[in-house]
């Protein structure tokens, strides 16, 4: 049992030690690539995604050094038909690349450090081998002295290509040693069972295709049939949240909207875990390393790119073009880029039968609202600044003030084409009120009373600021907007709220001749 070569079975046994949501489905799919042609994946998911322990699990159940059987006999894998066919099998080489960063020499002693650690560790297991400076080779001559052939598994695969964003001539030095043990496929065939990589990063492009082609590549943007294995599901949230009697409800508005082809609700697994042990829903984003800062990519000089995110954070699918980003945080050159890049990252949810993207969920809009209020375009602290004080406007009770921006921002946001258009108003609104995450927390058709209100902002606990409930209309008045939401009682979803409640009506009616948008804003009279 070494470091790198056959490490064993420990760091799976400290996460089955905790509470551990069966991911071992994961291996039943990798266990069919064995001696295929696609034996070679490359998964990235975005950071605390569960990248680790997933290769902890790999190794655990490959390494041929340990018994694993007590860690999966009670988990999905053991009822796999591939489960004892593979279980223990293999010479295993775990690499964490963060690890080889930390070195004295740094990102410039990655590769070499690499080659002389796992070449040590063979010559320990086998005296016999060759002196050899080129790993592929040895790992060839292991195999035809044991038999056996081995499965690698690269955790956090791109930290070297991130490290050495701006020093080219590394990145390509760690691709070209990738490549010479993964290109030759007489040797790969030989000597890897299967390969497993696993990063952030999609592998960077050469050209317009991968640097390193054999591999299979799974990604955010389509995880294939590894979407079950990127996050938790909607069913494993559900009954994690039952089991500790957490509200279900509040945890998929924090931390779930990622979806993809088949399955549709897929939570951050970190942000599960802490919530269910802190029982505290916030955003624990922050608490996690980052690759760089959001407001860093935000502030790059791309057209239209604060603007974008702006409209992000206001609640609207932005279209983007993936295919051009060549997978490197050091090469982006339009505002797609680092949309695209962003959805790697986990900031956004990339949508491919629309081509758009989305903030995912509460936590995620979170991180956009804070780094908004440092934002460097003008424009976009223009736009931060008239949203706070249309919130400011509405709590005074200045409707004239309120309607005025409304309708300037109903102008501006939407073509002549979509502006008469009742679902237009809607998504002013919610432009228009982006601001809102300092101040209150935003809930969509909430249910009370004998109907749904169209938008309530319940403060948060430290804001004095009073609840909004607002009622739209089309073609219509204000007043009428008032009325219903007094005749449906729909204050009472907040009949727990101890503050004070202001009910808006806001209108537009496309017939009128002004074609002028107005506001009525009025307090519910709490019963003495």
């Amino acid at each position: 049992m070494g470091t790198y070569l056959n490490p064993g079975n420990a760091g799976f046994t400290s996460a089955r030690a905790g509470r551990y949501v069966d991911k071992t489905g994961l291996i039943a799919v990798v266990n069919n690539t064995i001696g295929k042609k696609e034996k070679l994946s490359c998964i990235s998911r975005s950071r605390r995604f569960g990248k680790s322990i997933a290769a902890q699990m790999l190794c655990a159940y490959y390494d041929r050094s340990c018994d694993s059987s007590s860690l999966f006999d009670d988990l999905e894998i053991a009822r796999d038909p591939s489960y004892h066919e593979h279980l223990n099998k293999y010479n295993v080489i775990l690499l964490d690349i963060t690890a080889f960063i930390g070195e004295e020499e740094g990102i410039e002693g990655v590769v070499s450090n690499i080659r002389r650690y796992v070449l040590r560790e063979l010559k320990n297991m086998y005296p016999e081998l060759k002196e050899e400076k080129s790993l592929a080779n040895a790992l060839s001559e292991a195999v035809d002295i044991s038999g056996i052939r081995f499965v690698v598994i690269i955790d956090e695969w791109d930290a070297l290509m991130r490290a050495a964003n701006s020093t080219e001539k590394l990145q390509w030095e760690y691709l070209e040693f990738l490549r010479s043990l993964f290109k030759n496929t007489g040797l790969t065939d030989k000597v890897f069972a299967a390969a497993y990589m696993t990063g952030i990063l999609p592998i960077k492009k050469d050209g317009s295709q991968s640097a390193i082609s054999e591999f299979r590549e799974y990604t955010m943007l389509d995880p294939g049939k590894f979407e079950r294995f990127v996050g938790f599901t909607e069913d494993e949230v559900r009954t994690l949240c039952n089991e500790d009697g957490i509200d279900y409800n509040e945890m998929k508005r924090w931390y779930d909207g990622y979806s993809f082809e088949t399955i549709h609700s897929v939570y951050n697994p970190n942000s599960v875990m802490y919530a269910l042990d802190r029982r505290k829903f916030q955003s624990y984003w922050a608490m996690s390393s980052s690759a760089s800062s959001l407001l860093d990519y935000i502030n790059m000089d791309f057209d239209g790119l604060s603007d974008a995110a702006a409209d992000l954070l206001a609640g609207k699918r932005i279209a983007i073009r993936v295919r051009p980003f060549q997978n490197d945080v050091s090469n982006l050159h339009s505002r797609d880029d680092v949309l695209t890049l962003l959805t790697h990252f986990g900031y956004l949810n990339y949508d491919s039968e629309s081509g758009t993207v989305i903030i995912p969920n509460e936590e995620i809009r979170e991180e956009f609202s804070d780094m908004l209020h440092d934002v460097t375009h003008e424009e976009t602290r223009k736009r931060v600044q008239d949203s706070i004080r249309l919130i400011e406007d509405t709590v005074a009770g200045n409707e004239n003030a309120v309607a005025e921006q409304i309708e300037r921002i109903h102008r501006q946001e939407f073509t002549p084409l979509h502006y008469n258009k009742e679902q237009s108003l809607r998504g002013v609104i919610k432009i228009a009120y982006f601001a809102y995450r300092d101040y209150y927390m935003q809930f969509d058709e909430l249910p009370g009373g004998n109907g749904f209100a169209d938008i309530v902002f319940i403060p948060k606990k430290y804001s004095e600021y009073p609840a909004l409930i607002l009622e739209l209309k089309w073609e219509d008045t204000p007043e009428t907007a008032i009325h219903q939401i007094k005749d449906r009682h729909y204050p009472d979803a907040l009949k727990d709220f101890e503050g004070d409640i202001l009910l808006v009506g806001i209108s537009y009616d496309k017939n009128s001749e002004s074609k002028m948008h107005h506001c009525r804003i009025e307090a519910v009279m709490k019963e003495a």
